[in-house]
């Protein structure tokens, strides 16, 4: 399992990723996250780790100031019944961190593939992407392609949708 921030970008570089990373104080919500904007340019992410009523899991990887309506996110993205949030256990377990910490990085430690990773096109978008790496006191900065290496690289390709209601006309698109 990856752990560190350190192994998440050894892992980065084995895949020959270019990153950087800036160390923060810890940072729980998208409103903490605000004070570094002017530090770190790119899209930055929001994270939500949900499951369905039967127990399959869903990582939403969106832009911060999405707003992700979970009453009917369950229909686009194919789960059963609506959507709630996963317990910290499974969190651990699968992606490897801990509550405030969910990052798109965390599909490193999903070798399983139990977890399907939904991305919003939007995200797709800009240049370059901010995910924490495994901890949210420091955000690492890739190029968005990267980013879709990297998925491709841990066996995660992702669900992308719109999910700001004006952008996608209901179709969905694997990459």
């Amino acid at each position: 399992m990856v752990e560190t921030p350190e192994q998440m970008i050894a892992f980065l570089e084995g895949l020959g990723i270019a990153s950087r990373t800036t160390a923060h104080p810890p940072l729980f919500t998208v409103e903490e996250s605000r004070s570094l904007r002017g530090t770190i340019p790119g899209g930055h992410t929001k994270n939500l780790f949900l499951k369905d009523k039967k127990g399959r899991l869903f990582l939403v990887v969106a832009e911060e100031d999405r707003a992700v309506d979970l009453k009917s996110l369950h229909r686009r993205i194919g789960a059963s019944g609506r959507l709630s949030f996963a317990g910290a256990s499974e969190m651990q377990a699968l992606l490897g961190v801990t509550p405030g910490s969910v990052t798109a990085f965390g599909v490193v430690n999903d070798s399983e593939g139990r977890v399907q990773l939904v991305l919003d096109e939007g995200l797709l978008l800009h240049d370059m992407v901010n995910c924490h790496p495994l901890t949210n006191a420091a955000t690492t900065t890739i190029a968005t392609s990267d980013l879709m290496a990297f998925f491709r690289a841990t066996a995660h390709e992702p669900l992308i949708i719109g999910l700001d209601g004006g952008v996608d006309d209901g179709e969905e698109r694997r990459e």
